[in-house]
């Protein structure tokens, strides 16, 4: 095995591991409806989350554009593998926390969530996937592009569902009557 090998195989892995254990914890391995699909774009169906893609899809690519530039300030000296390693870490952290049942409940008290019940396991492993993604444009990508993209995916989907990665975190952690109020009126 050589040197870049290795964090090959810790992404592998630590993807492997995340889906292992949300199976393990009882999350859906696909969509409870029985089939999986390229993109699901309806937010206010039990069925969001549930297939590769959908909504929130840009907000996991937007993740994998602030790890890349986070890892760059603070470990730069890091190859770009270890460095992907790292934020697969950290994502699939996320994830796992995210498909807990008090983050769970969190969501559907305070935000338009209402009818979330966790991701499938398939809409985690894409998550992550699209992480992947946005740290790989992120290294490839001029930075004036990467900021554009975050400002269009954060616009597009500010406009299209009322919500995003930015209203996601506000929500979650500093409810706001008003933005609950605004985003249930779709």
């Amino acid at each position: 095995m050589t040197g870049r090998q290795t964090p090959a195989l810790f992404v592998a892995g630590t993807i492997l591991l995340t889906a292992a254990w949300l199976l393990w914890i009882g999350r859906e391995p696909i969509c409870p409806c029985g089939h999986v699909s390229l993109w699901h774009g309806d937010v206010a169906s039990a069925e969001n989350s549930q297939h590769l893609t959908d909504c929130y899809t840009p907000s996991h690519i937007i993740h994998g554009f602030l790890f890349y530039a986070g890892l760059w300030l603070v470990a730069r000296r890091l190859s770009f593998g270890w460095r992907l390693s790292i934020a697969t870490a950290i994502e699939c952290l996320w994830e796992i926390i995210e498909n807990s049942d008090a983050v769970i409940e969190r969501y559907r008290t305070v935000t338009i969530s209402l009818d979330y019940y966790g991701d499938s396991v398939i809409n985690t492993v894409s998550d992550v996937f699209a992480m992947l993604l946005g740290f790989w444009l992120a290294a490839r990508l001029p930075v004036w592009a990467t900021v554009a993209l975050i400002v269009l995916f954060e616009g597009a989907t500010i406009w299209i569902i009322r919500d995003g990665l930015a209203l996601n975190i506000l929500m979650l952690l500093w409810p706001l009557d008003w933005v609950a109020a605004w985003q249930a009126a779709r």
